[in-house]
């Protein structure tokens, strides 16, 4: 750039660095070589001989990158359209996988991705474009990264069923001191949600059982372990497996469930048209599961 404007000042500003950056740049790299590539005058800046050798083996090479790049960006496109999705994996197991069989038929040539991991890897994928998109609760607004609200959860309180078990179908927060949790990992973002809550119901506790996985809590209150809070989203494996259902009440709290992308980076077509697709295929997800609280 300093040879075709043959300025600091104008190719720093084709750049978007400062004429002083870019001077530092040039030197660096002159002391590497050991030899001078321009001579600077007050009135202009020439390339030398060494600069006008290197210069055309440079321009070489960066006609050889460029033909590089267009040859993989077409042959990309020749392959079709691809969608690369982050999920936690009870989500990604089940609403995503649905989903994903029910768009195929729209498009069979699609190539797929699915990362089923925890959300802070997630956003991490998304935000070094890694990932198109990223599915989950995200509770924290992060600077570049935008969130579309897709469905409105609920937390709900699952424990194993009794013939002689008499709690009421809807139970208060205050209503679960002294019961025995089966809890996930502290440092996971939905269990400190769930904490704060019970926090302010006034309940400390010490969980009998600390998991990784909502499969593996859910499970384990089957087996009679304790009582688990989860997303209302669970409820058809809750179901599946006999558990007893109690919404939460004063108050009722409510999971907003986003769909994440780069807020720097345009999603592809097939993207913006699979986003569209799934808002109201859990909408219909939902009314089929019986949800509790809908957006």
């Amino acid at each position: 750039m300093v040879a075709q404007h043959r300025s600091f000042t104008r190719a720093a500003g084709a750049l978007f660095i400062t004429p002083s950056g870019l001077s530092l740049l040039i030197k660096e790299l002159e002391n590497q070589l050991s030899v001078r590539l321009f001579e600077r005058t007050t009135r202009q800046v020439t390339l030398t001989r060494s600069g006008t050798e290197l210069l055309v083996a440079v321009q070489r090479n960066l006609d050889e990158l460029d033909n590089s790049l267009a040859h993989v960006a077409r042959t990309k496109d020749a392959l079709g359209p691809s969608l690369s999705v982050g999920a936690p994996p009870f989500w990604a197991a089940g609403g995503v996988a649905q989903a994903i069989k029910a768009f195929r038929p729209r498009r069979p040539e699609l190539r797929l991705q699915v990362f089923d991991g925890d959300s802070a890897t997630t956003l991490q994928k998304v935000e070094s474009g890694e990932l198109d998109m990223g599915l989950g609760f995200f509770f924290k607004h992060v600077p570049g990264i935008r969130r579309t609200p897709l469905f409105r959860f609920s937390l709900v309180a699952i424990r194993a069923n009794s013939e002689r078990d008499s709690s009421p179908r809807n139970v208060t927060w205050a209503s679960l001191k002294g019961e025995k949790f089966v809890a996930m990992q502290p440092s996971l973002p939905l269990q400190q949600f769930v904490d704060r809550h019970l926090a302010k119901a006034g309940i400390g506790y010490r969980p009998r059982l600390v998991l990784n996985y909502l499969h593996t809590q859910i499970a384990m209150v089957e087996a009679g372990q304790g009582i688990a809070i989860v997303p209302s989203y669970t409820l058809p494996e809750c179901r599946n497996r006999g558990l007893m259902i109690n919404p939460l009440l004063k108050p009722t709290v409510h999971l907003d469930f986003y769909q994440i992308r780069n807020g720097g980076r345009r999603l592809s077509p097939v993207a913006e048209e699979f986003t569209e697709f799934l808002k109201n295929y859990i909408v219909t997800w939902a009314g089929k599961s019986g949800l509790l609280s809908k957006r």
